[in-house]
């Protein structure tokens, strides 16, 4: 009988390392805050598509499915309608979405990808905008078109459709979540200074 194998301990995410070990220190000075649990954190991310207009298109529901299973690393959920509207031919019951939420050690992966690997793979990428946090301190973007994943063969990109990426943290306000996104690496457009 050969012997037991030991299990490798899993090692954690990068960028899961840089915020306990150099982010968490840098914001308890930065922020004048005394407590390291006031330190604003990532709680989750949310991934979302809409696909509107082809929401009655099985091929394009199929290939939305397929893109955040790839690149989520998770099963998507189906959204659906809670109420009709005539004006864009949606009934209550109609499945309108998919999403993706991501926690923990994923969360921080798809981050750690999405900064170094697919946002320098945007065209014409000069960074993200600053104005997209919510009051609550959540940022939110948009891809216009999911190609630009390395999860993806070119097979599955043929039908593009876009996405949502909400990064929701613990921050109270916009200024606490802008902090700890840049201090993760989220790559703001530079402000010209009048």
């Amino acid at each position: 009988m050969p012997s037991a194998v030991k299990k490798s301990e899993s090692t954690a995410p990068r960028l899961k390392t840089l915020y306990v070990s150099e982010v968490v220190p840098a914001l308890l000075k930065d922020l004048d805050v005394s407590n390291t649990h006031q330190v604003p954190k990532l709680e989750k991310i949310v991934i979302n598509i809409g696909l509107g207009r082809g929401k009655d298109d099985k091929k394009l529901f199929e290939v939305a499915t397929n893109t955040l299973r790839k690149i989520s690393g998770q099963e998507p959920i189906v959204t659906i309608a809670r109420k009709s509207i005539a004006s864009f031919k949606l009934r209550e019951g109609n499945k309108v979405g998919l999403k993706v939420t991501l926690r923990g050690d994923r969360m921080y992966e798809f981050m750690d990808r999405l900064i170094n690997i697919v946002m320098p793979r945007l065209r014409d990428f000069h960074g993200v905008p600053v104005k997209s946090f919510d009051k609550a301190g959540n940022y939110s973007i948009g891809l216009t078109e999911q190609s630009v994943f390395p999860e993806l063969e070119f097979d599955e990109v043929t039908t593009p459709h876009g996405l949502e990426i909400t990064f929701i943290t613990t921050g109270q306000n916009v200024d606490n979540s802008k902090a700890l996104l840049l201090a993760l690496g989220m790559p703001f457009e530079k402000q010209e200074e009048r």
